[in-house]
Order: structure tokens, then sequence, then C-alpha cells
């Protein structure tokens, strides 16, 4: 399989912080999200690589597995990881040494077998379903990651899937591709079922099926907490004193949102309604968090502004007094 270096994708060093990481996700995100993309069929890849390798380096544990994987692969080279890894829990095996591989779920090869949810690729292909009395056994049941944009989660898709099967004395295996309809309201963790796409059955019973499991692909704006939506918004101090109007990114368009005088960092606001889909129906909420962005270098007339406001106003008294 070939080895994917997460930290270029990024743009940052193998020594970054995560707030560096963080941020060029971010910006490298809203470069190419599909709600902007110019050319869709090349920045969606790009998108679809910079959320795996944030999905990677942006969560610790996985990011300290990867780093174990070293650092001197190229990109295209056959990857074969270090003897290290072997001995440890989680194991190398390729998709194609199932005789079974799901193409275009938004991951790679690479990502399903070393970080996919479940420890492994093998984690995620289920058993022979047991056989009723004198009826053939039937064939496994197979459950792999898909990946969409939250857009895509609130409106609905169509996502294409090559699904690879070996067929013995065959070399190369049979490819199809299969048009998978995924419906308005999609819930992360929710299950989508291929009947009779999964592993065929020995002696002539029927085929298992193909379990898509929905994954939330990294969003440059918001992160999920349920049905929730959560948002960051940075604003320099003399607005959050003043007051003001603040345009808010929502999933498919723009909230506009009004800043008390005396705002204070920390301070959350609620949006009703711009969320994604809940369970029992409608939509969760957007919840917008302040954060108060000092300016890191004031300019001479800025620092004098500061001073002559320092003369005007009341002095600090502490809670006690």
């Amino acid at each position: 399989m070939e080895f994917r270096d997460y930290y270029k994708i990024l743009n940052v060093p193998r020594s970054a912080s995560p707030e560096e990481i963080r941020s060029s996700f971010r910006k490298l995100a809203r470069q190419y999200h599909p709600d902007v993309a110019k050319d869709k069929k090349k920045d969606e890849e790009k998108f679809r690589q910079i959320n795996e390798a944030y999905e990677v380096l942006g969560d610790p544990e996985k990011r300290k597995r990867y780093d174990q994987l070293g650092a001197a692969w190229q990109e295209g080279q056959e990857f074969q990881p270090p003897p290290q890894w072997r001995s440890g829990t989680r194991w190398t095996q390729t998709p194609e040494d199932f005789g079974f591989h799901v193409g275009g779920t938004g991951f790679s090869d690479f990502f399903e077998a070393f970080f996919a949810d479940g420890g492994s690729l093998g984690s995620l292909f289920g058993h022979h379903r047991p056989s009723r009395m004198g009826m053939p056994r039937a064939g496994a049941d197979v459950e792999a990651d898909l990946a969409i944009t939250l857009e895509e989660a609130l409106h609905g898709t169509s996502k294409a899937l090559l699904l690879r099967r070996q067929q013995s004395g065959k070399p190369g295996g049979r490819t199809q591709t299969y048009h998978v309809s995924i419906p308005a309201g999609v819930r992360e963790g929710q299950r989508i079922r291929m009947a009779g796409q999964g592993q065929p059955a020995p002696a002539g019973g029927r085929p298992g099926d193909l379990f898509l499991r929905i994954r939330y692909a990294k969003h440059p704006y918001f992160r999920v907490e349920g049905s929730d939506l959560l948002y960051e918004l940075e604003l320099p101090p003399w607005s959050a004193a003043l007051g003001t109007q603040a345009d808010i990114p929502a999933l498919g368009g723009k909230a506009r949102l009004r800043i008390p005088p005396g705002s204070s960092s920390g301070q959350k606001f609620r949006l009703a309604g711009l969320g994604m889909p809940r369970k029992e129906g409608g939509r969760g909420d957007l919840y917008v968090t302040l954060t108060i962005r000092m300016p890191k270098s004031p300019t001479p007339e800025e620092r004098a502004l500061w001073e002559k406001l320092a003369q005007v106003s009341p002095p600090e008294r502490s809670k006690g007094g």
C-alpha cells in the first residue's frame, strides 16, 4: 500500500503543535471544501486527503501511533511498517488480503489498515452467519466507514463505491461500481445496508451484506456535539466592548448575530435550528463562543490609544472589594 505523509498533506513540520496542526487544517479545508471547489474532482480529492490527515494528526493517540511508523518513507513507495509495529496490538494486512475491497469511502487503504475505528481493518469484517437447519451457510457481512461532509448529511447525497472482489483463479478480481443514496438527515454512526454486497457464501449460500457506517468529515468551521454545531468567533476587543453585528457561517448559508456591548471572552450565543438533524426530527442548534483576539504587536498609535483608555477607565476592583 502507499504510505501517506500526513504532515506533508497539512503542510506542517513533524514538530508542529496541536494548535499549528489545527490552524493549517482549517486554512486548507476552507480552501478545498466542496462548497467552494473550483476544480470539483481535484479539489474534493484534496479535501479528503486533508480530512484524513487531520483525523490522524489531530488525535494525540493516533498521531503517536503514526509517528511510530517512521518518517523516512517517500510518497509512492510500497509501504511496509517497521518491525516494532507488528509486535503491537494492531496489524498490517491490506484490504486485498481479504479478497474484498471497498473504494470511494473517503479513506485511503493506508488509513483503513492502521487508523480505522475498531483497531484495524480486520475488525471491520464480520463473521459468517450461522446456517439454519439444512440450509447453506450465508456469507460474512462487511462493515466499512463512509465519510461525508456535514452539508451532505444535512441535504442528502449520492456516493459512487467501487467494490472489488477476488475471484478464485482470476487475477485482479472483479470490480463493480454502485451508486449509494445517502438520505438527508443521516446521523453519524448510522449504518446503511447494501443487501447481498458482502462476502460471497461458501457452498452456495446467500452472500453477506455490506454495511456503510456514516462518518462526518472534519469541518473547517464547526465541531459537532450531538445534534449541535459549535463555532468559535474571534473579535477584537473594541468590537466586544462596543458591540457589533457578525456574519456567522451556517450550513448552506450565513446567519447574522448581534453581539451586545460589553460582551466577554467565553460568552455563548445560541442560533436555534441551525445545527445537525435530530433523531427525533428537526435540527439542533448552532452555538457561537466568543473569543477576544488581542493585537499581538500594537502600533505606536494603537499603544497610545490603549494607554489613553487605561487613563480614562475606572481602576480594576477585586471581587472582594
